[in-house]
């Protein structure tokens, strides 16, 4: 009798969980995008919340919150309801650089904003104007040696990874270069290109057919692993800069934080099912030159952790504060 009181006790507390479960999302949910319309975090999110629409048959609408580098909008969503019905789709920079590049957050990224799903990560390369006659990071580190501060790269800005990777280099050789900040990405690499910087780091996807065309010249990936567009460029593990590797950038999901548990792993296994899709992970993902990874809420957390660990170590190393 004692067993079979127990069993039935548990079965009745399991089928709340079930309930909640079945019962999400009971009205619309809104997918808050700390940047700007049209941008490779924007698009991701409106694919994904036209997918969860159809699943889940309640609108899923994306609502842009941008500015004071994207504190507005994970604000939003930490202070909000914690009934999973508004989430935050961001990059690395909300979670694992805000954190020390402000001496002070009105949110805190690991208790007020759970988890989800790292949805794809975007692999990053070190490249160089054709002019610049270093092929590796050692000729490289030589090079600007020899010609001190002769060698400009183009970040976007304080603690940008293309600034924390440079000046990592920098403290951990002694090589002098100069830092230009641009106002994104895309001006930096067109700096380069322009050869009025020599050096940046930049994703695969925008500077592949780039270096493919030889207008710019590959010298490394920050990736675990080397592309396989690029098989000849060493990682910066290989090439043994371990310590200074400021990692892919990434795309990530969230939800307020203190959501049920049985919310956040309804979220992640539709999400996960969207991005299993054939015609999606193709269109929307794989053909934007990103790497899919739709990982669990347990595996984003533990990533998260040593992302926060590199960033802040680097952070430290290259001085970077808030703009």
């Amino acid at each position: 009798m004692n067993f079979r009181t127990t069993i039935a006790a548990a079965f009745c507390c399991l089928l709340p969980l079930a309930a909640v479960s079945q019962a999400y999302p009971q009205r619309p949910v809104k997918i808050v995008v700390p940047y700007a319309p049209g941008g490779g975090v924007d698009v991701m999110a409106r694919m994904l919340a036209d997918r969860l629409q159809q699943k889940w048959g309640k609108p899923v609408i994306v609502e842009n919150k941008v500015g004071a580098s994207t504190i507005i909008g994970a604000v939003a969503v930490a202070k909000a309801a914690s009934d999973g019905h508004t989430l935050l789709l961001t990059s690395e920079s909300t979670i694992t650089s805000n954190p020390y590049l402000f001496e002070k957050l009105p949110y805190d990224p690991i208790r007020e904003l759970l988890p989800v799903s790292q949805l794809v990560s975007l692999p990053q390369m070190v490249v160089a104007h054709p002019s610049v006659t270093a092929s590796t990071l050692d000729e490289l580190v030589a090079l600007a040696k020899a010609k001190p501060n002769e060698l400009n790269y183009a970040s976007y800005g304080s603690g940008s990874l293309p600034h924390l990777l440079f000046e990592g280099l920098k403290a951990r050789t002694g090589a002098q270069m100069t830092q230009v900040p641009y106002k994104g990405i895309t001006p930096a690499v067109s700096a380069v290109l322009a050869g009025e910087a020599q050096l940046t780091l930049a994703g695969a996807s925008l500077t592949q057919g780039y270096i493919s065309a030889g207008k710019l010249k590959p010298i490394a990936v920050a990736r675990q692993e080397r592309l396989a567009e690029f098989p000849q460029v060493p990682t910066l593990r290989e090439a043994g800069f371990a310590d200074i590797d400021p990692h892919e950038s990434w795309f990530g999901l969230f939800v307020t934080g203190g959501t049920s548990s049985t919310i956040v792993q309804k979220i992640y296994r539709d999400v996960a099912e969207v991005g299993a899709d054939a015609v999606f992970r193709e269109r929307y993902v794989l053909a934007r030159g990103l790497d899919p990874v739709f990982s669990s809420p347990e595996e984003f957390a533990k990533f998260i952790q040593a992302d926060m660990r590199q960033k802040a170590r680097l952070i430290r190393i290259s001085g970077a504060k808030a703009e």
